[in-house]
Protein backbone atom coordinates (compact mmCIF):
# COMPACT_ATOMS: atom_id res chain seq x y z
CA UNK A 1 0.00 0.00 0.00
CA UNK A 2 1.18 3.33 -1.05
CA UNK A 3 2.35 5.72 2.27
CA UNK A 4 0.75 8.62 3.20
CA UNK A 5 3.90 10.64 2.58
CA UNK A 6 4.44 9.56 -0.94
CA UNK A 7 1.38 10.22 -1.71
CA UNK A 8 2.14 13.70 -0.38
CA UNK A 9 5.06 13.77 -2.17
CA UNK A 10 3.30 12.92 -5.25
CA UNK A 11 0.13 15.72 -4.75
CA UNK A 12 2.98 17.84 -4.61
CA UNK A 13 4.85 17.24 -7.98
CA UNK A 14 1.38 17.12 -9.75
CA UNK A 15 -0.28 20.20 -8.59
CA UNK A 16 3.44 22.31 -9.06
CA UNK A 17 4.66 19.95 -12.55
CA UNK A 18 7.84 20.55 -11.06
CA UNK A 19 10.43 18.72 -9.36
CA UNK A 20 12.02 22.48 -8.12
CA UNK A 21 8.73 23.69 -7.11
CA UNK A 22 7.11 20.46 -5.16
CA UNK A 23 10.89 20.22 -3.30
CA UNK A 24 10.21 23.99 -2.69
CA UNK A 25 6.68 23.01 -0.87
CA UNK A 26 7.57 20.34 1.07
CA UNK A 27 11.54 21.67 2.05
CA UNK A 28 13.05 18.69 0.37
CA UNK A 29 15.82 18.81 -1.89
CA UNK A 30 14.94 17.71 -5.96
CA UNK A 31 16.86 14.98 -5.81
CA UNK A 32 15.15 13.03 -3.11
CA UNK A 33 11.80 14.34 -4.65
CA UNK A 34 12.68 12.76 -7.71
CA UNK A 35 14.20 9.65 -6.06
CA UNK A 36 10.97 9.26 -4.06
CA UNK A 37 8.65 9.80 -7.43
CA UNK A 38 10.86 7.06 -8.98
CA UNK A 39 10.34 4.37 -6.25
CA UNK A 40 7.03 4.65 -5.90
CA UNK A 41 6.53 4.28 -9.82
CA UNK A 42 8.51 1.55 -9.46
CA UNK A 43 6.37 0.10 -6.77
CA UNK A 44 3.13 0.64 -8.24
CA UNK A 45 4.96 -0.64 -11.64
CA UNK A 46 3.33 2.33 -13.57
CA UNK A 47 4.44 5.42 -14.81
CA UNK A 48 2.95 7.77 -12.82
CA UNK A 49 4.08 11.47 -15.04
CA UNK A 50 5.00 12.57 -18.38
CA UNK A 51 8.63 13.80 -18.19
CA UNK A 52 8.00 16.77 -20.21
CA UNK A 53 10.27 20.33 -21.13
CA UNK A 54 7.67 21.60 -19.47
CA UNK A 55 7.13 20.24 -16.50
CA UNK A 56 6.11 17.10 -15.20
CA UNK A 57 1.79 16.03 -16.22
CA UNK A 58 0.25 13.62 -15.03
CA UNK A 59 -0.93 10.01 -17.02
CA UNK A 60 -3.50 8.32 -17.28
CA UNK A 61 -3.06 6.27 -14.02
CA UNK A 62 -1.46 9.68 -12.46
CA UNK A 63 -4.81 11.00 -12.69
CA UNK A 64 -6.09 8.37 -10.83
CA UNK A 65 -3.82 8.60 -8.58
CA UNK A 66 -4.37 12.28 -7.96
CA UNK A 67 -8.56 11.70 -7.29
CA UNK A 68 -6.93 9.32 -5.04
CA UNK A 69 -4.55 11.13 -2.83
CA UNK A 70 -6.73 14.48 -2.77
CA UNK A 71 -9.67 12.65 -1.10
CA UNK A 72 -7.26 10.70 1.30
CA UNK A 73 -5.47 14.43 1.95
CA UNK A 74 -9.27 16.16 2.36
CA UNK A 75 -10.67 13.09 4.98
CA UNK A 76 -7.13 13.35 6.95
CA UNK A 77 -7.32 17.38 7.06
CA UNK A 78 -10.89 17.43 8.13
CA UNK A 79 -10.03 14.69 10.91
CA UNK A 80 -6.70 17.10 11.81
CA UNK A 81 -8.91 20.45 12.55
CA UNK A 82 -11.33 18.44 14.39
CA UNK A 83 -8.99 17.32 16.69
CA UNK A 84 -7.81 19.97 16.84
CA UNK A 85 -10.79 22.15 16.98
CA UNK A 86 -11.65 20.31 20.49
CA UNK A 87 -8.87 21.75 22.34
CA UNK A 88 -9.61 23.70 25.01
CA UNK A 89 -6.25 24.80 26.20
CA UNK A 90 -4.68 28.12 25.95
CA UNK A 91 -1.28 26.53 24.10
CA UNK A 92 -0.45 25.93 20.85
CA UNK A 93 0.38 27.53 17.42
CA UNK A 94 -1.52 29.29 15.31
CA UNK A 95 -0.65 29.85 11.59
CA UNK A 96 -2.01 33.53 10.76
CA UNK A 97 -1.96 34.19 6.71
CA UNK A 98 -1.79 37.88 6.07
CA UNK A 99 -1.12 40.43 3.78
CA UNK A 100 2.75 41.95 4.44
CA UNK A 101 1.95 45.32 4.96
CA UNK A 102 -0.95 44.73 7.42
CA UNK A 103 1.82 42.83 9.49
CA UNK A 104 4.52 44.88 8.87
CA UNK A 105 2.91 48.68 9.39
CA UNK A 106 -0.25 48.17 11.08
CA UNK A 107 -0.18 44.60 13.52
CA UNK A 108 3.22 43.35 14.63
CA UNK A 109 3.10 45.36 17.87
CA UNK A 110 -0.23 43.91 18.43
CA UNK A 111 1.04 40.30 17.51
CA UNK A 112 4.34 41.56 20.65
CA UNK A 113 1.25 42.20 22.89
CA UNK A 114 -0.17 38.88 22.30
CA UNK A 115 2.59 36.60 22.07
CA UNK A 116 4.04 38.17 25.35
CA UNK A 117 0.25 38.09 27.03
CA UNK A 118 -0.45 34.09 25.71
CA UNK A 119 3.73 32.76 26.03
CA UNK A 120 2.19 29.13 25.49
CA UNK A 121 0.64 29.96 22.30
CA UNK A 122 3.41 30.23 19.45
CA UNK A 123 2.52 32.71 16.72
CA UNK A 124 3.55 31.45 12.89
CA UNK A 125 2.63 34.49 10.58
CA UNK A 126 2.60 33.80 6.59
CA UNK A 127 2.74 37.43 4.64
CA UNK A 128 0.18 36.24 2.15
CA UNK A 129 -1.44 37.88 -0.07
CA UNK A 130 -3.13 35.26 -2.00
CA UNK A 131 -6.06 33.50 -0.05
CA UNK A 132 -4.89 30.39 1.53
CA UNK A 133 -7.05 27.13 1.68
CA UNK A 134 -7.54 26.97 5.72
CA UNK A 135 -9.31 23.15 4.77
CA UNK A 136 -5.97 22.08 3.90
CA UNK A 137 -4.58 23.80 7.35
CA UNK A 138 -2.38 26.40 5.31
CA UNK A 139 -3.26 28.15 7.99
CA UNK A 140 -5.71 28.54 11.22
CA UNK A 141 -6.55 32.14 10.84
CA UNK A 142 -6.73 34.45 7.87
CA UNK A 143 -6.78 38.20 8.40
CA UNK A 144 -7.76 39.49 4.87
CA UNK A 145 -9.27 42.34 2.28
CA UNK A 146 -11.72 41.37 0.78
CA UNK A 147 -15.48 42.24 -0.54
CA UNK A 148 -15.62 38.54 -1.01
CA UNK A 149 -14.36 36.31 1.33
CA UNK A 150 -15.19 32.66 1.01
CA UNK A 151 -18.41 31.56 1.63
CA UNK A 152 -17.00 28.48 3.43
CA UNK A 153 -15.01 30.47 6.36
CA UNK A 154 -16.31 31.99 9.04
CA UNK A 155 -15.51 34.85 10.73
CA UNK A 156 -16.56 38.63 10.66
CA UNK A 157 -15.84 41.84 8.90
CA UNK A 158 -14.13 44.04 11.26
CA UNK A 159 -13.50 47.73 9.24
CA UNK A 160 -13.52 48.77 5.64
CA UNK A 161 -9.25 49.73 4.55
CA UNK A 162 -8.94 53.12 2.58
CA UNK A 163 -6.29 53.86 -0.12
CA UNK A 164 -5.20 57.30 -1.50
CA UNK A 165 -2.97 58.69 -3.85
CA UNK A 166 0.21 59.66 -2.08
CA UNK A 167 3.58 61.85 -3.21
CA UNK A 168 6.35 63.47 -1.89
CA UNK A 169 6.06 67.21 -0.54
CA UNK A 170 7.58 68.43 -4.41
CA UNK A 171 4.44 67.57 -6.21
CA UNK A 172 2.73 68.91 -3.36
CA UNK A 173 0.72 72.24 -4.93
CA UNK A 174 1.74 74.71 -2.02
CA UNK A 175 5.06 74.24 -2.44
CA UNK A 176 5.28 75.56 -5.48
CA UNK A 177 5.96 79.12 -5.82
CA UNK A 178 8.17 81.31 -8.55
CA UNK A 179 10.39 79.44 -10.86
CA UNK A 180 10.55 76.38 -8.81
CA UNK A 181 8.54 73.51 -11.23
CA UNK A 182 6.74 70.71 -10.04
CA UNK A 183 8.43 66.69 -11.63
CA UNK A 184 6.13 65.72 -14.11
CA UNK A 185 3.64 64.07 -12.36
CA UNK A 186 2.99 60.13 -13.21
CA UNK A 187 2.03 57.25 -11.68
CA UNK A 188 3.80 53.89 -9.80
CA UNK A 189 2.08 51.18 -10.65
CA UNK A 190 1.57 47.76 -9.58
CA UNK A 191 1.31 46.04 -13.26
CA UNK A 192 1.71 46.74 -16.63
CA UNK A 193 -1.10 44.49 -17.49
CA UNK A 194 -3.97 47.25 -18.98
CA UNK A 195 -7.19 45.43 -17.58
CA UNK A 196 -5.59 45.60 -13.83
CA UNK A 197 -4.86 49.46 -14.45
CA UNK A 198 -8.45 50.41 -13.82
CA UNK A 199 -8.02 51.61 -10.32
CA UNK A 200 -6.90 54.47 -12.21
CA UNK A 201 -10.31 55.69 -12.82
CA UNK A 202 -11.64 55.83 -9.26
CA UNK A 203 -8.76 58.53 -8.59
CA UNK A 204 -8.99 62.07 -8.69
CA UNK A 205 -6.26 61.35 -11.85
CA UNK A 206 -7.53 58.95 -14.34
CA UNK A 207 -5.45 60.32 -16.89
CA UNK A 208 -1.95 60.83 -15.41
CA UNK A 209 0.35 58.29 -17.34
CA UNK A 210 1.72 55.35 -15.69
CA UNK A 211 5.83 56.49 -15.59
CA UNK A 212 6.82 53.07 -13.40
CA UNK A 213 5.74 49.75 -12.47
CA UNK A 214 7.09 48.15 -8.96
CA UNK A 215 5.07 45.08 -7.82
CA UNK A 216 6.12 45.66 -4.00
CA UNK A 217 4.07 47.76 -1.53
CA UNK A 218 6.85 48.43 0.61
CA UNK A 219 9.68 49.40 -2.32
CA UNK A 220 6.47 51.50 -3.68
CA UNK A 221 6.45 53.12 -0.86
CA UNK A 222 10.03 54.04 -0.56
CA UNK A 223 9.80 55.45 -3.95
CA UNK A 224 7.34 57.84 -3.51
CA UNK A 225 9.35 58.98 -0.54
CA UNK A 226 12.25 59.38 -2.71
CA UNK A 227 9.88 61.12 -5.61
CA UNK A 228 9.68 58.76 -8.33
CA UNK A 229 6.23 59.62 -8.65
CA UNK A 230 2.62 58.82 -7.14
CA UNK A 231 0.81 55.64 -5.92
CA UNK A 232 -2.35 54.48 -4.04
CA UNK A 233 -1.36 53.28 -0.74
CA UNK A 234 -3.52 52.00 2.16
CA UNK A 235 -4.01 54.79 4.08
CA UNK A 236 -2.38 53.29 6.95
CA UNK A 237 0.67 53.11 5.36
CA UNK A 238 0.91 56.62 3.90
CA UNK A 239 -0.86 58.47 6.46
CA UNK A 240 1.61 57.08 9.25
CA UNK A 241 4.90 57.55 7.54
CA UNK A 242 7.10 60.54 7.16
CA UNK A 243 8.03 62.69 3.70
CA UNK A 244 5.41 60.84 2.33
CA UNK A 245 1.23 63.17 1.75
CA UNK A 246 -1.84 62.31 -0.06
CA UNK A 247 -1.97 64.27 -3.39
CA UNK A 248 -4.78 66.68 -2.79
CA UNK A 249 -7.83 66.75 -2.88
CA UNK A 250 -6.88 63.59 -0.72
CA UNK A 251 -10.03 61.53 -1.98
CA UNK A 252 -10.34 58.04 -0.67
CA UNK A 253 -10.02 55.11 -3.52
CA UNK A 254 -10.19 51.43 -3.47
CA UNK A 255 -12.47 50.59 -0.33
CA UNK A 256 -11.84 47.17 0.66
CA UNK A 257 -13.56 45.16 3.56
CA UNK A 258 -10.42 43.77 6.13
CA UNK A 259 -12.25 40.26 7.29
CA UNK A 260 -10.96 37.81 10.37
CA UNK A 261 -11.43 34.49 9.58
CA UNK A 262 -11.14 30.69 10.46
CA UNK A 263 -12.28 27.29 9.20
CA UNK A 264 -15.76 26.42 11.05
CA UNK A 265 -14.03 23.19 12.72
CA UNK A 266 -11.28 25.74 14.57
CA UNK A 267 -13.71 28.07 15.78
CA UNK A 268 -14.49 26.29 19.43
CA UNK A 269 -10.41 25.75 19.65
CA UNK A 270 -9.69 27.85 22.70
CA UNK A 271 -6.37 29.50 21.33
CA UNK A 272 -8.00 30.56 17.91
CA UNK A 273 -11.60 32.11 19.67
CA UNK A 274 -8.62 34.15 22.27
CA UNK A 275 -6.59 35.83 19.23
CA UNK A 276 -9.44 36.02 16.94
CA UNK A 277 -11.34 38.24 19.59
CA UNK A 278 -7.38 40.02 20.23
CA UNK A 279 -7.02 40.61 16.77
CA UNK A 280 -10.80 42.10 16.04
CA UNK A 281 -10.04 44.12 19.28
CA UNK A 282 -6.97 45.39 18.00
CA UNK A 283 -7.93 46.21 14.25
CA UNK A 284 -10.92 48.17 15.54
CA UNK A 285 -8.19 50.30 17.94
CA UNK A 286 -6.76 51.07 14.98
CA UNK A 287 -10.03 51.88 12.72
CA UNK A 288 -8.80 56.00 12.12
CA UNK A 289 -6.09 55.18 10.73
CA UNK A 290 -6.89 52.42 8.34
CA UNK A 291 -10.41 54.15 7.01
CA UNK A 292 -8.16 56.47 6.03
CA UNK A 293 -9.76 59.28 9.00
CA UNK A 294 -6.19 60.91 9.78
CA UNK A 295 -4.67 61.83 7.02
CA UNK A 296 -1.39 64.64 8.19
CA UNK A 297 -2.59 68.04 8.45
Amino acid sequence: MVSWDNRRIFLAVARAASLSKAADTLGLSRSTIMRRITALEEELGTRLFERLPEGYFTTEAGDEMLHSAERIETEANTVDRRISGRDAELTGKIRIAIPGVLATHLLMPDFTEFARANPNIKLEIAPNYEMVDLAKREADVAIRVSNNPPQDLIGRRILTMARAAYVNKDYLPHQQSGRKKAPALSWIGWSDDPSSQQWMKETDFPDTPIGSIIEDPHATLNAIRAGLGMAVLPCFMGDATAGVYRMPPGSLVLQSDVWVLTHQDMRNTARIRKFTSFIADALLRHRALVEGKKPKA
